[in-house]
């Protein structure tokens, strides 16, 4: 009798406290913030000395892909004691500082829903450092994996109707609509957005599952695969000019995974043969093993004169609502 009272108390206390949780969180204000702006609060002599040098090491490093460098992150330096109200709405936020203790703490919606905080402490600058970069890489794909949702929470809010894109490959996948179906064959998509100095772009297309089994060729066999389905799709602005992959430097070629599935993930810059144009481009090559092919989703940039970080995770967003029928 006794163990089933006990039983049943710890059951009320722990309802009771998930039930505090949830209501806590329902009072929360909404987070705000550009998407990948990072607020950094720390006391202004650690921030100017080697404590910042290592956050802007790490977390203002260059994107890969781009054509000109931009920082992983657009970086707001706060003190302590200007961390309140508003300022702590950011969804995104580090929040560094001395202590007698080190630590390492990451908090889900502390001040504001949706939020990802990360805390870090240490007795000593050395200490410090060590815990930024021990935990960098695991913070940084933390805080994209909250940009990618939120980035893809606004392009829900109005939608483009992609049924003929679904129809020809079986996949859907969740663009704004502000985009144009510009192109749809019966084994190749382009959706296309005019943007204030060019065109931002999401491609669709097929290719044999083992198109890229040799390790050896991989890099070489992607570029061609590019640069063919540039010469039959992607028009340049003058006779005998179209897109292909940039001569004069390699992309990068990482592994990653889309809707679930193993894929080749690409990131590198396009040019125009026989033209000036060029910008950045990021391609998928997604194993697709039931269908028995490897669907190839890119997104790429034209935008001369501006930063185009912000577009390209943008299209990295749309890529990753990917839907296989």
């Amino acid at each position: 009798m006794k163990n089933l009272l006990f039983l049943l108390f710890t059951i009320a206390l722990c309802t009771s406290c998930e039930n505090s949780k949830e209501d806590r969180e329902a009072m929360l204000p909404k987070s705000s913030g550009n998407i990948n702006n990072l607020q950094i609060v720390i006391e202004d002599d650690l921030w100017n000395g080697a404590v910042g040098e290592s956050l802007r090491a790490q977390f203002a490093a260059p994107v890969d892909g781009l054509p000109q460098e931009e920082p992983l992150f657009s970086i707001n330096q706060l003190g302590p004691q200007s961390f309140n109200g508003f300022t702590q709405i950011q969804r995104i936020f580090l929040f560094i500082q001395k202590s007698e203790n080190t630590n390492f703490r990451i908090a889900n919606n502390p001040y504001a829903k949706p939020q990802k905080g990360v805390f870090i402490s240490g007795n000593t600058d050395a200490e410090i450092i060590s815990q930024i970069e021990e935990n960098a890489k695991a913070i940084i794909a933390l805080l994209q994996k909250t940009e990618i949702e939120e980035q893809q929470r606004r392009i829900s809010l109005s939608l483009l109707n992609v049924k003929t894109v679904e129809d020809s490959l079986g996949v859907s996948i969740k663009a704004p609509s502000a985009y144009r179906v510009a192109k749809v064959t019966k084994d190749f998509a382009w959706l296309r957005k005019d943007i204030r100095t060019g065109t931002t772009n999401i491609m669709i297309y097929e290719m044999p599952l083992h198109s890229f089994d040799k390790e050896e060729t991989r890099i070489g066999d992607i570029i061609k695969m590019r640069d063919s389905i540039g010469q039959i799709h992607i028009e340049g602005p003058t006779k005998g000019s179209y897109m292909i992959t940039e001569e004069a430097y390699a992309p990068y070629l990482f592994t990653s995974e889309v809707a679930g599935k193993f894929a080749y993930e690409t990131k590198g810059t396009w040019e125009v043969k026989n033209n000036y144009m060029a910008g950045p481009f990021l391609n998928y090559a997604i194993r697709d093993s039931i269908n028995n092919r490897l669907l190839i989703i890119e997104g790429f940039t034209f935008a001369p004169s501006v930063g185009k970080r912000d577009y390209q995770f943008e299209l990295e967003a749309i890529i990753k609502t990917v839907k296989f029928k």
